[in-house]
C-alpha cells in the first residue's frame, strides 16, 4: 500500500503543529519545515481544517494550530480522512471495469487487509510521534506568536476569590 503525498503532508503538518503547540503557525513556515510547496500545502491545510484537525485564522496575522490535544488525534483517523475517498484497488471503485468483478473473491480479503492497516494506526496518536523527540523538535520548532490562553470565566472567578475575596460579591 502506498500513501498519497497529501496524506504524507497532512501527517507532517500535524506534527509541525504539535511541536509548535500553543503557537499560531503560518503556511510558509510549515511548507518550509515539511518540504512542500505552499500551493500543495494549502490544499492539505484546507482539508485538515474541514475535517476538524486544525483551526485556521485568516488575515495578515493569520495562521493555523491544532484543534485538539495531540494525544487525541489518531493517525488512523488522519489517514482515513485523506485516503478513504481513493479506492485502494479498482474493485473498490464505483467505476469498476475489471472483467473478473462478478466472479473474483479477492475483494473481501483486500478490504480486510486495508481495514487492518487503518486499525493498526488507530492506536497511534500524534502526541506519541512528537513526545521526547529532540531531533524532530529541532527540525520543526519555530519562534512565533503564542496563542492566547482560553478564557475560563468560572475558574478565573475562583482564582480572584482566593487571591482577593473582597473583590468578589
Amino acid at each position: 500500500m502506498r500513501l498519497t503525498t497529501r496524506t504524507n503532508l497532512a501527517l507532517r503538518t500535524l506534527m509541525f503543529c504539535a511541536v509548535n503547540k500553543n503557537k499560531l503557525v503560518r503556511k510558509q513556515d510549515a511548507a518550509q519545515a515539511v518540504n512542500a510547496s505552499e500551493n500543495h500545502l494549502a490544499q492539505v491545510i484546507n482539508k485538515l481544517a474541514q475535517d476538524g484537525f486544525i483551526v485556521t485564522l485568516r488575515g495578515r496575522h493569520g495562521g493555523f494550530h491544532l484543534a485538539h490535544d495531540p494525544a487525541s488525534i489518531s493517525v488512523g483517523a488522519v489517514f482515513r480522512a485523506f485516503e478513504a475517498e481513493l479506492p485502494f484497488i479498482e474493485c473498490f471503485s464505483d467505476h469498476n471495469t475489471c472483467p473478473l468483478k462478478d466472479h473474483c473473491v479477492m475483494r473481501p480479503h483486500l478490504s480486510r487487509a486495508v481495514e487492518a492497516f487503518y486499525s493498526a494506526l488507530d492506536d497511534v496518536y500524534l502526541a506519541e510521534l512528537v513526545a521526547c523527540n529532540a531531533g524532530l523538535e529541532a527540525l520543526l520548532s519555530i519562534e512565533g506568536p503564542k496563542l492566547a490562553p482560553t478564557c475560563r470565566p468560572a475558574r478565573r472567578a475562583e482564582q480572584i476569590a482566593e487571591i482577593a475575596p473582597e473583590l468578589v460579591n
